[in-house]
């Protein structure tokens, strides 16, 4: 069941939609719930892949240097150490948030380049992607009961 073409398609395209690559997986999970796939491999593996790519988008923020947002960005230096200052103790909650379309994927770069504390920011986005996902899937099988 676990090497299902469909389960492999719905952990590549959580994950797609988790980097800076414009992807919608819910639309998949929501089509493979109502062809009866088995709801807790897909919130495993949609949740798994969604946050492996916000993850890896974390890491190419942590490859980043600072000095460039001051460059490329035009952000002073004080303006950076205020947003860091203020993230600071937040860190989960900030990482949470990385479930957001469009600018979910900016906030995990963000995280990465302002040198965010990995634990904070893989636990937070965790469970932001896994509530969204199993919102989704809520919604999903009362639309699906609701049409039956």
């Amino acid at each position: 069941m676990l090497f299902d073409s469909g389960y492999f398609a719905l952990f590549l395209a959580s994950f797609l939609a988790a980097t800076v690559i414009p992807f919608s997986s819910e639309a998949l999970l929501s089509g493979m719930l109502a062809t009866n796939y088995n709801l807790y491999w897909c919130l495993g593996l949609a949740t798994l892949g969604n946050w492996l790519g916000g993850m890896s988008s974390y890491g190419l923020g942590w490859l980043g240097k600072i000095q460039w947002i001051e460059k490329y960005l035009k952000i002073k230096h004080s303006q950076i150490n205020k947003t860091q200052k203020r993230i600071k103790g937040k860190e989960l909650w900030v990482a949470f948030f990385c479930w957001l379309p469009g600018v979910g994927d900016v906030i995990a770069v963000i995280l990465g380049l302002l040198k965010v504390n990995i634990v904070w920011v893989s636990i937070g986005m965790f469970i932001g992607k896994l509530l969204r996902y199993i919102v989704w899937a809520l919604i999903t099988l009362e639309a699906i009961n609701w049409f039956q």
